[in-house]
């Protein structure tokens, strides 16, 4: 696709970076067969094909409109199309600069204005968020069904890992390690989240157990938050950029002491982290340490899939023996990990199945379900339809956003797959 960059980004970052992703384009369409939204609207505008398009015009100086800008936000931004794409087209990054601009063209109306700045300042602020959802899950059951989806029950907690807990595994740490030399304790920093440890505190405490049964200790550094997502695809680039740094600096420490990764078990936060040397590759001060951390971020499943002869040694048959897995986007697509949750968990003795829609979004997708709700309830109660027909006994996921989103629509368990290995170990 030939392009012609206007003036106003001709020769900037974002102008370089949008020519070279719309140049590959073919315009074959193969990402309309994969797209949810298009699949729901029929309308080439709401497609991956049709949203390159609008972006082109955009980045070559035509007028930018509030079509346009309602079409870019009816984007998931799941990222399913770039799976399909034979040409390797980096659609989630061309939407985001589309996005970018239009919001410095386009001026929205009041009421999403405030409702966009409310979500970009109460969901990354862990301090505010925390009680807010701690009130709202202590008058759950009187709020409008709305609202209540958005407010899991509020679990009952294990335990973190001390050093009384039992390891179940001793390994020596690094390879090559001298087999008759005690064991040292591994080291691994963990993202807590921001609104993670309110909503479902238990993804994070089983992560945390999990490995302590593999002799592997979690660190949560306090002054490390919001990974960045929520503002950046929200369209407060600035302020997420800003997050993004705050992390960096709390993670620094960390890393010059020799940590061994960052594990992330919430794909969103995990995609985005794996960005960071590509947000910051123009911040002097930053760029290099970007890198340093994206090559050091890790999924949770990344992680346990070089410890699958150890878990399988430690679980135990304790009643779940079928679950329903859906793969989130940023998980299979985002981060381009496939098949590694299911074989694990088959290594563990439970039958994971995958519905027809796996490769769809469930629409969560963030803060979707509260911008375009409508669309994302319909995205959610098609894939509780096809999770549901397998006919198990819980579903698994592997993000809060999908699993809280999942839960608001079902009476069957919805949990995080690393919940269930924790349950297998420990039970």
């Amino acid at each position: 696709m030939q392009t012609q960059l206007a003036d106003f980004i001709r020769n900037t970052p974002d102008g370089e970076e949008a020519d070279a992703i719309l140049r590959k384009c073919v315009h074959c369409g193969f990402c309309t067969a994969t797209c949810p939204t298009y699949q729901l609207l029929g309308d080439e505008l709401d497609g991956p094909r049709g949203r390159i398009y609008l972006i082109k015009q955009m980045v070559e100086g035509a007028a930018v409109t509030r079509s346009t800008q309602l079409h870019l936000d009816r984007c998931l931004t799941c990222r399913s199309c770039e799976t399909t794409c034979p040409s390797g087209v980096q659609y989630g990054r061309l939407v985001e600069i589309g996005r970018q601009h239009v919001e410095a063209a386009v001026s929205r109306p009041l009421r999403q204005q405030l409702l966009r700045r409310l979500l970009a300042t109460v969901l990354p602020n862990s301090a505010v968020f925390t009680p807010a959802m701690r009130l709202g899950q202590l008058v759950r059951p009187f709020l409008p069904r709305r609202v209540r989806d958005k407010i899991p029950a509020r679990q009952r907690m294990l335990e973190w890992p001390t050093k009384e807990t039992p390891t179940r595994v001793k390994l020596h740490a690094g390879a090559g390690a001298d087999a008759d030399s005690p064991a040292q304790t591994r080291r691994m920093l963990m993202l807590a989240g921001c609104v993670q440890p309110a909503m479902l505190p238990n993804i994070n405490i089983a992560t945390a157990r999990v490995l302590h049964a593999l002799g592997i200790e979690t660190v949560i550094e306090p002054e490390a938050g919001c990974c960045g997502a929520i503002r950046l695809h929200l369209g407060y680039r600035d302020e997420a950029l800003d997050d993004v740094r705050r992390n960096i600096d709390a993670w620094w420490p960390h890393v010059e002491a020799g940590i061994e990764a960052i594990v992330i078990n919430a794909s969103g936060c995990g995609a985005t982290v794996k960005e960071y040397g590509h947000l910051l590759r123009g911040d002097p001060a930053y760029a290099e340490k970007a890198r340093r951390i994206t090559g050091l971020t890790r999924d949770i499943a990344e992680v346990l899939s070089g410890f699958e002869a150890e878990l399988a040694g430690l679980a135990r048959r304790r009643g779940v023996h079928t679950v329903a897995f859906h793969p989130p986007c940023t998980l299979q697509h985002g981060q381009q990990i496939r098949g590694t949750v299911e074989h694990l968990l088959t290594t563990l003795g439970v039958e994971t199945r995958l519905p027809a829609d796996s490769h769809l979004c469930c629409g969560s997708a963030g803060t979707y379900s509260v911008t375009q709700p409508v669309m994302s309830y319909t995205l959610r109660d098609r894939k509780l339809r096809n999770l549901e027909a397998l006919e198990p006994q819980m579903v698994v996921s592997a993000n809060v956003g999908c699993i809280a989103h999942l839960q608001s629509g079902t009476s069957m368990p919805v949990a995080h797959w690393v919940e269930l290995v924790e349950h297998l170990i420990y039970g």
